[in-house]
């Protein structure tokens, strides 16, 4: 039955004969033609009816009652839905062809949609839209106020154009009004855009929006379906409520008010109802409300389309009084247009063979566990199950739509901390999946990856992030190539879509972060394998870095979530390294016994190779243990200094320190401030008055000196704290250039393979590396005052947070503007606590800082230091903090002797009697520095010789530094032993001969 009221037309529209129409109350009438209406549209010159599969017009002419009704043109398509425009009219056919109509009545296919099957259509005033089982969305007509969403210098077109920018929503609902048009997805998210010049798109302003905007406040409504008027907008949420907004002068808002709103508002006497359809005309609303089964109308009445008997404006909803045989019906849809309203029923609702099939609500076709379970059971046919995989793998919409979470309507609560996936029915569906060898070859021909779009257009579009990885896991064939596709397509992510992925990742299941990280882990260790073999390929290099950033992204969540049971060191590296190093030897022995010849110049390509891989390794510190590191810097160090020599960058005067050991600190900066000295080459130093040749051993000595001389400066650049740690001073400011030379010195010893002994806290080298120092760090510098700072932060009783009377300054400045006269309490002392650390790490010592980082980088001009981790950095500058001295034992070798003689068993039950100075002391007496190799005593040689000389009792232990060799007279007993050990290493004020 179909039910209708508004201006004046032909009677019962030409469905049937004049007198098979009822005549109701307040203008309404009805009639039940002979076959069935299934599909109705009104625009504003026609009205359109689908009937048994044909398609039926009525022009309309107020002044003319007797328009007849005419049956379009249509070329045997069989019609199932039908929307009305200004001036013409767009047709859906049964098998998803679209039609459009002009003036006339003949219906022309839609050129560019013919391989299209269309699901749903929506018509403007003067633009249309098409929605395909794939989830694409096609626009064509005018563009002038931005309706085709495709920016503003797009002109308008009559052939159908993709929207890109919603390739990846999976779309639930189009809708288009008089110049504005919106998108609703399966999330219940609502994608806006046109004309907004009465507030229709509900963006709180009036500008015009060219491209899809998302109505935010809509975000989280449930929204269910959406209608488009002439210049407003209705939303419906699920449960009932209904949401307007956009032009209110007729009263289509339904807010007891002719104001226009610019917000999405509820409409309050609806409050409560549950309505189940709302549709907006020209200039009023319509709703259904299920449980009373009553239309209720508000907007212009000006003709008669509310159906109250009055032509008026009406501001709040009232009910329409419609037959009484209504009742005995089902309602369908309502339809409203400019001046008329219609209501559509039908009889019998448990037989689903008798309702009219419209067409309107069709889905895009999504992937769900019923439809693997066809796949899988091969109850289909192979060519229908192949063009399903085809629909869904190939259409990033389809897929991002499917294993939505509907329990308890979380995928409603998409946002940018809520995915809305199914995660445990998408592994146990893809599991089925990963069964059928056919199945999956066929998905892997089709997989949507070259579509996905760097600017996603809402957070939902990123589910398809964590369905990829998922789903590649599983491949066996040109698992290689999508890896490295998926990889490309999140790094070409845009910083906003970034961010949220890593949002959503952070907040995965353990086993889905751990077959991630796994996923990248395995496809860069086996690229590793692959270079080391000499495997070359331009791509792999490029492959690797897009690996490994896609690695430090989930490593940077694991370190802000302190997640710390996964492993991200790739062993391949060492492989590498021990290649390159091979093959540099190789080059270099070729190199000095034949001329350059094609075979030395493929092996000095390999291993150029070698090292821009290594290159690209030191960017990512968390492949690599510290011991590798080390490693890798010390060959590109060494391939630093051959590159000087291959271009015959020979420092003339040498890199030669010469000076006194009285002066060591004034002639350095004195030697340094000419800026003639090339950090690149290897440091050598020499005492003025001294003979011995730097082995290294000089160069320790130095930097033990002039650590020394730093702490002692008058100058005072650096103040100890109770931790006996040092830090930069705050308060000299008279030459900061005094920072950037104990940067250098800083950078030349890490450079040069050597320690300082300037205790420095954590904190300096995680700002080195450009992270946040923490309150931790304050605590390591200065655990009284970290440890107030936390009794603050831990302490429960507000009037306790008050009485300590803390204003936000601290060491004499303010840490906020006016911060003496802000209070520290309860709400703000977070925000206390992390100002003052940034001003004790940060702001005080801005300045220096920044001189110090500068000479640390002109120092060690390889900028490879920037691998290692804060922890690692300190090492290598300030040596191990740990001293095992089993370990020194255990590493020692001997010659001319061995471990079980009477001389070496005495020398270590003397040693380890000594004090921990008296051992440092030895290390010094040894090494010429204290410090521990980073990685421990194993790392540094320790040689102990026995030498046969007369009278041994009457000489000292001799320590051969150049050779890391300590020399033992035989002594006659323990005792003698003990005496001479402790008087070397006491009395002996420079080192042992080279």
């Amino acid at each position: 039955m179909l039910c209708y009221w508004g201006a004046q037309v032909r009677e019962g529209f030409g469905l049937g004969k004049p007198e098979q129409v009822s005549h109701g109350n307040w203008g309404i009438k009805s009639i039940c033609p002979s076959s069935a209406v299934q599909d109705i549209s009104a625009g504003k010159s026609y009205v359109g009816f689908i009937r048994e599969g044909t398609a039926w017009i009525l022009r309309l002419h107020n002044e003319d009652a007797d328009e007849k009704l005419e049956p379009l043109q249509l070329q045997n398509e069989r019609i199932r839905s039908i929307v009305c425009g200004e001036a013409g009219a767009v047709l859906l056919a049964d098998d998803g062809k679209v039609l459009v109509m002009d003036q006339s009545t003949v219906c022309r296919p839609l050129k560019g949609l013919d391989n299209r099957q269309v699901i749903q259509i929506a018509c403007g005033d003067q633009h249309s839209m098409a929605l395909s089982n794939d989830g694409l969305l096609f626009v064509w007509g005018e563009n002038a106020l931005g309706q085709l969403g495709l920016r503003k210098e797009q002109a308008g077109t009559q052939s159908p154009q993709h929207l890109q920018s919603l390739c990846e929503i999976p779309v639930a609902q189009i809708s288009a009004g008089g110049n504005h048009s919106f998108v609703l997805s399966l999330s219940g998210v609502v994608f806006g855009w046109g004309s907004n010049s009465a507030g229709q798109l509900g963006l709180g302003d009036t500008t015009d929006r060219f491209i899809p905007t998302i109505v935010k406040s809509l975000s989280g409504k449930k929204t269910v379906s959406i209608s488009c008027g002439g210049e407003h907008t209705a939303t419906l949420s699920k449960g009932g409520t209904v949401f307007t907004f956009g032009s209110g002068g007729f009263g289509q808002l339904g807010h007891n008010s002719l104001k226009d709103e610019h917000h999405p508002r509820l409409v309050a006497e609806l409050w409560g109802s549950k309505v189940s359809q709302v549709t907006c005309g020209r200039h009023h609303t319509l709703v259904f409300e299920d449980s009373s089964n009553r239309i209720y109308s508000f907007g212009c009445g000006m003709q008669g389309q509310l159906g109250n008997g009055e032509q008026v404006k009406q501001s709040v909803p009232l009910p329409v009084l419609l037959p009484t045989e209504c009742t005995e019906f089902t309602m369908e849809k309502l339809i409203a247009g400019e001046h008329h309203s219609f209501a559509l029923f039908f009889k019998n609702p448990g037989n689903e063979s008798e309702k009219p099939k419209s067409g309107s609500n069709g889905g895009i076709l999504t992937l769900n566990d019923r439809m693997i379970d066809r796949w899988v059971s091969e109850s289909d046919p192979w060519p229908t199950v192949k063009n399903e995989i085809n629909t869904v793998f190939s259409s990033a919409a389809s897929l991002n739509g499917s294993f939505l979470k509907t329990s308890r309507d979380e995928h409603y609560q998409t946002s940018v901390e809520r995915c809305g996936l199914d995660l445990d029915l998408v592994k146990t569906s893809f599991a089925k999946l990963f069964t059928s060898k056919s199945l999956i070859s066929e998905v892997v021909k089709v997989l949507l990856l070259p579509s996905l779009n760097p600017n996603p257009t809402g957070v939902e579009a990123l589910r398809l992030y964590l369905l990829l990885p998922e789903l590649i896991n599983g491949l066996k064939k040109q698992r290689t190539k999508l890896i490295e596709a998926l990889a490309t397509k999140i790094l070409e992510l845009c910083p906003a879509a970034r961010k949220v992925l890593e949002m959503y990742w952070s907040r995965l299941p353990d086993d889905w972060f751990e077959a991630l990280i796994k996923l990248f882990h395995k496809e860069s260790a086996e690229l590793i394998k692959q270079i080391s073999r000499g495997e070359t390929d331009d791509q792999s290099t490029r492959h690797l870095k897009n690996f490994l950033e896609i690695l430090q992204m989930a490593y940077q969540i694991c370190c802000s979530t302190n997640i710390t049971n996964h492993d991200f060191i790739i062993p391949e590296v060492n492989d590498l390294l021990e290649t390159l190093d091979a093959t540099t030897a190789e080059v270099l022995w070729m190199a000095s016994r034949l001329p350059i010849n094609e075979e030395l110049h493929n092996r000095m390509k390999l291993e150029d190779y070698y090292f821009k891989t290594a290159e690209i390794l030191v960017k990512f510190p968390f492949v690599s243990d510290f011991l590798t590191k080390k490693s890798m810097f010390i060959l590109l160090q060494e391939q630093c200094i051959r590159s000087l020599l291959d271009l015959l960058v020979v420092h003339l005067n040498g890199n030669l320190l010469h000076i006194n050991r009285e002066s060591v600190l004034t002639d350095t900066l004195q030697y340094l401030r000419p800026f003639t000295y090339s950090f690149m080459h290897p440091l050598q130093v020499a005492f003025i008055g001294e003979d011995e040749i730097d082995e290294r051993v000089i160069s320790a000595e130095f930097f033990s000196l002039i650590s020394k001389s730093f702490i002692e400066w008058d100058k005072k650049i650096l103040e100890a704290h109770e931790s006996s740690l040092v830090w930069f001073n705050p308060h000299h400011t008279q030459d900061h250039r005094d920072f950037y030379y104990l940067g250098v010195i800083c950078g030349m010893a890490l450079y040069n393979k050597h320690h300082i002994n300037i205790d420095f806290p954590l904190g300096l080298f995680k700002k080195l590396l450009q992270q946040k120092p923490s309150l931790d760090d304050l605590e390591e510098l200065s655990p009284v005052e970290a440890r107030s700072l936390k009794n603050l932060l831990e302490e429960d009783e507000e009037e306790v947070v008050d009485l300590q009377h803390l204003d936000f300054t601290c060491k004499g400045q303010e840490l906020v503007p006016n911060g003496s006269q802000i209070q520290v309490n309860k709400v703000n002392r977070q925000k206390y606590v992390d100002l003052y650390v940034d001003l004790v790490f940060n702001k005080s010592v801005k300045t220096q800082f920044e001189q110090f980082t500068e000479g640390f980088s002109e120092g060690c001009p390889l900028d490879a230091w920037t691998m290692f981790h804060p922890e690692e950095l300190q090492e290598l500058l300030h040596g191990s903090p740990q001293y095992n001295w089993k370990e020194l034992q255990q590493s020692a070798s001997y010659e001319g002797c061995s471990a079980s003689d009477e001389l070496i068993k005495n020398f270590w039950t003397v040693f380890f009697e000594l004090s921990e100075e008296n051992k440092k002391k030895f290390l010094m007496f040894l090494y010429g520095t204290e410090r521990v190799p980073a990685g421990g005593f194993s790392k540094r040689a320790l040689k102990i010789s026995q030498t046969d000389c007369p009278d041994p009792d009457d000489h000292l232990p001799e320590a051969q530094t150049c050779f890391e060799r300590l020399v033992l007279p035989k002594y006659s007993d323990i005792n003698t032993l003990r005496d001479k050990l402790i008087h070397a290493i006491n009395s002996c004020v420079v080192f042992g001969r080279g």
